[in-house]
C-alpha cells in the first residue's frame, strides 16, 4: 500500500500565514503605488510588471524599459531642438499623454514624471584607475554618453587626477564615480530641463551602471529600486546642496574582489 506524507499542522500552519504574508503585501504595494500616485504625483513602480510608469496627472502609465529609453531620448530630441546631436527615435508605441509630460513637464509642477526600477550589478568590480578625465572608467562611459545625446552640456564635479576637497564625507566624487550637471540660473526653465536629463538617466541606468541620481530635493537610488523619487533633505537655504542648479549622477562603485 502506497503512503501519503502528511505535512505536520504547525507545518501546513506556517505555509499557509507565510502565504498571506505575501498577499498582504503585494495588496498593500499596489494599494501604496495608487495612493502615492494619486496623493504626492510622485511616480512609483512595483517590484513585478514593466520596469519603468510616468505620472501623467491622471494616473500611472507603465512602460517597458526600452520604451522608456526611446520615450526620454525622443523627449531630449525635442527639448534640444536643432541643436540635438541625434535623430529621435521612433516612439509610435507610447501614449501621447506620456511624451506630452515628458517633453513639457507637469502643468503646474515641473517635478519628477517618470521613474524605473533599477537595481545593483553584483558582478561590478571596483575601478581603482582613473581616466585623463578623473573619471573611471564607468564614469568615462557616462560622460561619453551623455555628450553623444545632449548638445552644450555644463558638466562639472570631475577634475584631472580627481578630487581630495571640496565635496561631503564619503561623496562618489572623491572616487571618480560622479557628474554634475548643471541647469544655472535655477528657474523654471532650466528646471524642466533638468527634470528632461534626469528622466533620461533613470531611463538609461542600466546602461551606465548609473546608482543615484540627485536633483531638485528629490533622490533616485538603487538603494531602493521600488520606490522611485524620495524627497532629498539638505540645507534649504542652499541651492547647491539642494541640487536646483545641477543633476548629480554617480555610477556603482562595484565590489571588492
Amino acid at each position: 500500500m502506497a503512503h501519503r506524507t502528511v505535512l505536520p499542522r504547525s507545518r501546513w500552519n506556517g505555509l499557509i500565514i507565510a502565504v498571506g504574508i505575501l498577499v498582504v503585501l503585494a495588496v498593500v504595494a499596489v494599494l501604496g503605488a495608487r495612493w502615492a500616485a494619486r496623493n504626492d504625483i510622485l511616480p512609483v513602480s512595483t517590484p513585478w510588471g514593466p520596469d519603468c510608469s510616468v505620472w501623467t496627472g491622471d494616473g500611472q502609465v507603465q512602460l517597458e524599459r526600452d520604451q522608456a529609453r526611446r520615450a526620454t531620448t525622443a523627449a531630449a530630441v525635442q527639448a534640444q531642438g536643432d541643436a540635438a546631436p541625434i535623430e529621435a527615435p521612433d516612439t509610435g508605441d507610447i501614449p501621447d499623454e506620456v511624451m506630452e509630460v515628458l517633453v513639457h513637464g507637469p502643468e503646474e509642477d515641473a517635478g519628477p514624471s517618470l521613474t524605473c526600477r533599477s537595481v545593483k550589478n553584483p558582478d561590478l568590480e571596483v575601478e581603482s584607475d582613473l581616466e585623463p578625465s578623473g573619471l573611471t572608467p564607468r564614469g568615462q562611459h557616462l560622460k561619453d554618453g551623455l555628450e553623444e545625446h545632449f548638445s552644450d552640456l555644463s558638466l562639472g564635479g570631475y577634475v584631472p587626477g580627481g578630487y581630495d576637497t571640496g565635496h561631503g564625507e564619503g561623496s562618489a566624487h572623491y572616487d571618480g564615480r560622479a557628474i554634475d550637471i548643471f541647469y544655472r540660473p535655477v528657474n523654471e526653465d532650466n528646471r524642466r530641463a533638468g527634470w528632461i536629463m534626469a528622466h533620461w538617466l533613470i531611463a538609461h541606468a542600466p546602461d551606465y551602471e548609473i546608482d543615484v541620481v540627485i536633483f531638485d530635493d528629490r533622490i533616485w537610488s538603487t538603494y531602493f529600486p521600488s520606490l522611485g523619487w524620495r524627497h532629498y533633505e539638505a540645507d534649504p537655504d542652499n541651492e547647491i546642496l539642494r541640487h536646483l542648479d545641477h543633476v548629480h549622477v554617480d555610477v556603482q562603485r562595484g565590489q571588492e574582489d
